[in-house]
């Protein structure tokens, strides 16, 4: 018996891109589109009732938002994240700016792909935020990396640990099975990597700590 694919839904205001993103999702074995978006309400309330296992959001959507259009994807991004928070978002554009990166991530986006990157990126991105995981583009990790501006804060080998398992899209029950440890110390974990961090949740801590350097990502 076959897994069933990955629901997606696509929320981007150009309908050439809608299309081709449509095309060359559902020639990837394992993945189907299930609905489109056109603007960013649209996006929420469509991943919000039909609860998709990924959404692919644009981050700027042409005269919407706040006047430039620069940040309504990020908001939806929130709005999503507080109906569903367990519903991963990755976001696709043509920016790849740290600052957008980093708002992204932090209003709980799960990944991150460039328009114009490989199609193995985007299928790589949405498998891992599909169990869990970050997707980002290889240009966008070494984006954060270099851009290290505070010290690493001091987790423990344990912590560290857990954090890499986390970033490679393991559950909780994943991670405990790998270290031989119960879910409920798996949890307990988070919390004290959530407090080290300054974060609130698993995307936030695997984007702090890449940007921290703390991550193996050979």
């Amino acid at each position: 018996m076959t897994d069933a694919p990955l629901r997606l839904v696509i929320a981007d205001d150009h309908v050439v891109v809608r299309a081709g993103l449509r095309a060359l999702l559902e020639g990837e074995p394992g993945l189907e589109v299930i609905a489109e978006a056109s603007h960013p309400e649209e996006a929420v309330q469509l991943a919000l009732s039909l609860r998709p296992d990924v959404v692919l959001m644009d981050l700027r959507f042409d005269g919407r938002g706040r006047g430039d259009g620069s940040a309504d994807g990020i908001e939806a991004v929130r709005a999503i994240a507080a109906g569903a928070p367990e519903l991963p978002v990755v976001m696709l554009t043509s920016y790849s700016g740290r600052g957008e990166v980093v708002r992204a991530l932090e209003a709980g986006a799960r990944g991150y792909v460039l328009k114009a990157g490989p199609p193995e990126d985007l299928f790589r991105a949405v498998r891992s935020a599909a169990v869990g995981g970050m997707g980002l583009a290889p240009e966008i990790v070494g984006d954060l990396v270099g851009q290290v501006v505070s010290p690493a804060p001091e987790l423990t080998r344990r912590e560290r640990e857990v954090v890499q398992l986390m970033s490679d899209g393991h559950s909780n029950r994943a991670i405990a099975e790998s270290l031989y440890l119960s879910e409920a110390t798996i949890k307990t974990h988070l919390v004290r990597i959530y407090r080290k961090l300054g974060v609130d949740n698993r995307a936030a801590a695997v984007s702090e700590a890449v940007r921290r350097g703390l991550l193996d990502l050979s």
